[in-house]
Formats: C-alpha cells, structure tokens, sequence
C-alpha cells in the first residue's frame, strides 16, 4: 500500500522549515513552487501545500518503530510535542502542531 498524505499550510517558508525540523531532513522533491514533499518510507509521503483557507486541520499520526528515540532526535532539532500520552494499552502517543495548527502525532508500541 502506498500513501500520499497532504497538509494545507498558509505560508511555504515557514512551514516547509518547520517540518525539515520536525522530521529532520529537506524535502525529497519540490513539485511546484507551492509543495514540497517528504518520503517517509518506501511509497509513503507526506507533503505540504499551500492553502491557506484549509490551513490548520490537518490530523496525521505517524507511528514509529523506536518512538523513545525519535522523539530524542526531534527534541535535538528544538522542537517536544505539546502532548505525551500513554493509552491503557501501553501505546504512547505524542502531539506536535506545526505553525498553522495542524496535528502531527507519532505513536509507538508499549514499552516491553
């Protein structure tokens, strides 16, 4: 299965910045003067676009194999998540909002 996810965002400077640190790497292509993409994993991506009349309602999670340590590598670039959770499950859950308000959340199993 592939996946290609969008966020509407109300300004490509700041935002495109705001996810390199995030997710620690420059786009992996710049379709067009108002996108740039992000490759996750094989076929799976994460872009952002500029409209901003749908700015701020994103909500995407990405659940993460080593979440301790990716949360490390983010908290390094100077960014935490607003929130930190742990379900009754054990799941963890952890939530950033990019400068437009959308929701950015990486999850991760139970610790063993």
């Amino acid at each position: 299965m592939d996946l290609f996810a969008g966020i509407s965002v109300s300004d490509y400077v700041t935002a495109t910045a705001w996810y390199e640190q995030l997710l620690g790497a420059p786009p992996a292509f710049l379709p067009n003067d108002i996108e740039a993409v992000w490759e996750l994993a094989e076929h799976r991506y994460l872009y952002i676009e500029v409209v901003p009349e749908h700015a701020g309602h994103a909500q995407h999670t990405l659940f993460v194999a080593d979440f301790d340590k990716t949360l490390r590598e983010i908290a390094d670039r100077g960014l935490e998540p607003t929130t930190r959770e742990t379900y009754e499950n054990g799941v963890r859950h952890a939530t950033f909002f990019d400068p437009d308000g959308n929701e950015i959340s990486y999850g991760g199993a139970p610790v063993s």
